[in-house]
């Protein structure tokens, strides 16, 4: 990376000559709602662009500040008050990357996506995790995601709904569904996943294995497809729902067949027996007690 000059100045740049250098998607409600701020109270903070000469004359490269350059051009402003600074293609792109990781309301893939662009650029995890402020094994984590195209579990991982662990826990079962399911009960067990995050995990499992690894963007929604080949993929996808539910079931069934034997050998202490009549816990949910004792209770 390039050293930046320490010299820079606010000026009134025409919004005409400004590029972006890294476009991305914008939120409507939040744009509209800077769009609304400008207007009402002008521009708190400038942009920043760094300058550069062209074959067209001169030209500068949005650093940091694309929503308030998007709102003036909304607003039908000509020039935008900015601080000009004299940096790299690269610097730019670092600069513009880390402004995103900070911002909170940030689109968790894109920011995602943008650790992928710095490997691209030749970066490795240790150079990008220097240059972002994020840990070498996060930065690590999220190139095994992108490289395998789990665009739901990088957006999960973004959203903070589940740990980074859990998602490549998920990707290295595969299609094995006991070794997730074994994956998941030692990240239980050791404390990893706990109450919600579990849940959350289970519903994105569900949601990969039934709508795929990728996200698709919000469309308008249009008329049932009621044409052979969608009642054939309609049919596929309530098979796929169906066999996953199996699975559950299959699941369920053997820890309670596990617990049955499990009581069963403790109710055959008669110690452990005392005891619970001691505490007034000589019952059991019917369901069980009808598998451990055929009176339905320890009397």
């Amino acid at each position: 990376m390039t050293a930046r000059h320490t010299t820079s100045e606010i000026r009134m740049i025409p919004v005409d000559q400004i590029d972006v250098l890294n476009p991305r998607e914008r939120n409507a409600k939040v744009f509209g709602e800077i769009v609304g701020n400008i207007k009402a109270l002008g521009l708190k903070k400038p942009i920043s662009v760094t300058p550069r000469d062209t074959e067209h004359g001169k030209r500068y490269l949005l650093v940091c500040g694309e929503g308030r350059l998007t709102a003036f051009r909304t607003l039908g402003e000509t020039e935008i008050p900015a601080l000009v600074i004299d940096v790299s293609d690269e610097d730019a792109f670092l600069m513009s990357l880390a402004e995103n990781i900070a911002r909170r309301q940030s689109r968790p893939l894109e920011i995602l996506a943008g650790i992928g662009q710095l490997k691209d650029k030749g970066y490795t995890p240790k150079n990008i995790a220097a240059k972002t402020g994020l840990t070498m094994q996060y930065v690590q984590g999220i190139l095994t995601l992108l490289e395998q195209g789990e665009e739901r579990l990088l957006v999960a991982v973004g959203k903070g709904h589940i740990p980074l662990n859990a998602a490549l826990t998920i990707v290295g079962a595969g299609d094995d569904d006991k070794a997730l399911q074994s994956g998941l009960q030692d990240a239980y067990e050791s404390g990893k996943l706990r109450g919600k995050q579990l849940m959350e995990v289970r519903r994105i499992i569900e949601k990969r294995q039934t709508l795929g690894r990728t996200v698709s963007k919000a469309a308008p929604r249009k008329q049932a497809d009621t044409s052979t080949s969608g009642l054939v993929r309609t049919y596929q996808r309530e098979v796929e729902r169906q066999k996953l539910m199996v699975k559950k079931a299959e699941f369920v069934q053997q820890r309670l067949l596990f617990v049955i034997g499990a009581l069963r050998q403790l109710l055959a202490d008669e110690n452990f027996v005392n005891l619970l009549r001691a505490e007034g816990l000589d019952t059991l949910p019917k369901y069980l007690s009808e598998r451990v004792w055929s009176s339905g209770s320890l009397s």
